[in-house]
């Protein structure tokens, strides 16, 4: 019996033979067999997979065991972590060492980046962590960092608007498309297992103080994503003081202050969460335990007026104020 494999199957199937890690051979393995047909014809097949799988996994507890670090995991620090992904020379670097201050190697000739470089840049009230890293080519990247990608919340496309803009977004989106990584309408957040696979995506174009006319609208035109485009000029400031809020905005996360019972509210640090979470939600985010004993809520903020008794299911905005009671 034929096996009749999806188009999902062939991009899974690419995305593992072209994987660097065994992490990454692992996810695409169970992607590969979280779409495939359930039939006859694939028993064969599915059985292969399931052994190659079993093995990759006996390999990776093994390492973990013995204590091996992975130098391209980044962990999360402030409200959120946007990665940047760009070819040699495209100004990742520049971008992260202006927004930041982190000691990024900023240079005139490629792969002067050789690790994740995380750095931390403030916006209003909260801090977004930035992180720069290796360039990638349609023929090179990095053993490891596709887990960076993986694991963050907001993928920053970095295109050189002075270079071949065309060749720069194809490349980049290919190395996302290929992978599983890129959000859209046919890759979902997670597979079938609980898998994280996609991330949202923003294109920071670069060097546009240099940039040929009309250079800005073919990328957008030729890119055909439906996500945001900022323009930066590392020369002439352009764009950099908007770009924290275009990273905010695209975290797609609101600030909640705490007010407790009685007391002013706490201006100064607030909770950060996703667009669309409810007064529950914003409880699990203080304490779990607590949030089993929590009663009732008092809101200052969007749509409701000031102190007005709202319940627990109440969809949160952004700066709004919230007096938790527990039991």
């Amino acid at each position: 019996m034929p096996a009749n494999l999806t188009p999902e199957y062939f991009k899974a199937e690419q995305w593992y033979r072209e994987a660097t890690t065994n992490e990454e051979k692992i996810l695409a393995l169970e992607r590969m067999l979280a779409v495939m047909p359930k039939h006859k014809g694939t028993d064969h097949l599915k059985a292969d997979l399931r052994r190659k799988l079993s093995k990759l996994k006996e390999i990776a507890t093994q390492k973990k065991r013995a204590g091996q670090t992975d130098i391209f995991h980044v962990p999360r620090s402030g409200a959120g972590q946007v990665v940047l992904l760009g070819m040699p020379n495209s100004g990742k670097s520049c971008i992260v060492g202006l927004l930041t201050h982190a000691k990024v190697n900023i240079a005139d000739f490629p792969y002067a980046t050789g690790g994740p470089v995380p750095g931390m840049v403030q916006f209003e009230d909260i801090h977004i962590q930035l992180v720069d890293m290796p360039p990638v080519t349609a023929d090179y990247m990095e053993p490891g960092q596709v887990g960076t990608y993986r694991n963050c919340d907001l993928v920053a496309i970095v295109v050189d608007l002075s270079a071949d803009v065309v060749e720069q977004v194809d490349v980049l989106l290919d190395f996302l498309v290929s992978r599983s990584l890129l959000l859209d309408e046919e890759t979902p957040t997670v597979d079938s297992h609980g898998n994280v696979l996609a991330k949202p995506a923003i294109c920071i174009c670069t060097k546009a103080d240099i940039a040929a006319d009309g250079v800005f609208d073919k990328l957008r035109k030729h890119c055909k994503r439906n996500f945001g485009f900022v323009k930066v000029s590392a020369e002439t400031g352009e764009g950099l003081d908007e770009l924290p809020g275009v990273l905010f905005k695209n975290l797609k996360i609101i600030r909640i202050y705490a007010k407790p019972p009685g007391k002013p509210a706490d201006m100064n640090e607030p909770f950060t969460l996703p667009v669309g979470s409810t007064i529950q939600d914003l409880a699990l985010a203080i304490h779990r335990q607590l949030a089993e004993k929590l009663q009732s809520a008092r809101i200052w903020g969007t749509g409701v007026y000031d102190g007005q008794n709202v319940q627990l299911t109440h969809v949160l905005h952004d700066k709004d104020i919230v007096e938790l009671h527990f039991s």
